[in-house]
């Protein structure tokens, strides 16, 4: 049995989820005694909230990759009704296909010599069949080989820092607003510290962002980014910080300067906070494609990138970049961006990922 085979149940296990949400099934709850009562209705919120909670993320999974699904996945559809039988014009279309989903031309050529390979040794000839087989390898591109964990690495003897790095443009200030609006969501105290000092606006920027997502806040303007950096964290252990945001330059044209400025922000890290930091992320525009693999690569020769921001998700027709990244940088996507709310970065879910892209194959 195939991977996509096994996520056929998930699949619709997340379909049922929401349809019972949309129709307001509610559990009678008979009660013997009043003590009971409280109890099970204390559990049954509990369990209706994270019910409601992965309604809401299933749901934005696939609003977000509407347009990737509508791009990629009617073409493959389309591409089983055009042809009833595997030919060399099949792969060629299908190869066609893989690269404008921007999954990457090195990526779709290894996988198209061992989608080939695997078609001759299981003879392969119903482009149906062939169909759940080529998603089925698009999976496995994903999630084979080395174990790389989505989750944020946190700290347990005091605050996790979080270093956010990668090229101006790519919404690096935005998703550290949207990252410090979900951790105080959840009850966590934090502070932003602008190590991006050079930039015109970007300490200002990001004061107001600390203002509005009621976090603390410390930066100096054309101040030493390890400085600032240093006097940040200094502040934040002595106010008891859960979590530390810093942001830094993406002057990317001038790697020698940038690899150095990194290492001495990172030295001043380590040195305050014993394991720190607990995360790199880098942030990639979605939209940017294969320049955002580019700019991984790069961001990889310079900085211990532990995972991968993936913003604007939604605004692009070019989902299948989460499996390029993983095939050509080896770095776990930690975050997507899903739309321009506060609410809309959501952890990255393979299973989410998975329905949102290929329900309608269902």
């Amino acid at each position: 049995m195939g991977l996509f085979s096994k996520f056929k149940n998930i699949i619709k296990k997340k379909e049922e989820i929401v349809k019972e949400e949309e129709n307001n099934i509610e559990e009678v709850i008979e009660e013997k005694t009043e003590e009971t009562f409280e109890k099970n209705v204390k559990s049954k919120k509990k369990n209706k909230k994270n019910v409601l909670n992965e309604v809401e993320e299933i749901k934005d999974y696939d609003k977000g990759l509407k347009k990737t699904r509508d791009e990629f996945v009617s073409k493959l559809n389309f591409l089983g009704i055009k042809y009833t039988k595997v030919s060399e014009e099949y792969f060629e279309e299908l190869e066609s296909i893989l690269i404008m989903a921007d999954i990457g031309v090195n990526t779709v050529m290894k996988f198209m010599d061992k989608l080939k390979a695997r078609v001759k040794h299981e003879n392969i000839t119903d482009t149906e069949y062939l169909k759940e087989v080529i998603v089925d390898e698009l999976l496995v591109i994903y999630v084979e080989g080395e174990s790389l964990s989505d989750k944020i690495k946190m700290n347990e003897k005091g605050p996790t820092v979080i270093l956010m790095v990668g090229v101006n443009g790519v919404g690096k200030t935005t998703t550290i607003a949207k990252l410090a609006h979900k951790y105080k969501s959840e009850g966590k105290k934090v502070m932003l510290i602008a190590g991006d000092t050079f930039r015109a606006g970007a300490v200002s920027q990001l004061e107001i962002w600390a203002k509005r997502t009621d976090s603390e806040f410390y930066g100096q303007e054309e101040s030493d980014p390890a400085s600032v950096v240093y006097d940040g964290l200094v502040k934040a252990k002595k106010d008891n910080v859960d979590i530390v945001l810093i942001d830094t330059a993406g002057r990317l044209q001038n790697k020698v300067n940038l690899m150095k400025e990194l290492e001495k922000v990172n030295k001043v890290i380590a040195t305050h906070i014993e394991g720190a930091p607990q995360e790199t992320l880098l942030v990639i525009d979605a939209a940017t494609g294969q320049n955002g693999i580019m700019q991984a690569k790069a961001f990889k020769e310079i900085t211990n990138i532990t995972g991968i921001v993936l913003t604007k998700l939604d605004g692009t027709a070019k989902g299948g970049i989460v499996l390029a990244i993983k095939e050509e940088v080896n770095l776990p996507v930690k975050f997507v961006g899903l739309g321009e709310t506060m609410n809309d970065l959501k952890p990255f879910d393979i299973e989410n990922y998975i329905y949102g892209l290929f329900k309608d194959m269902i």
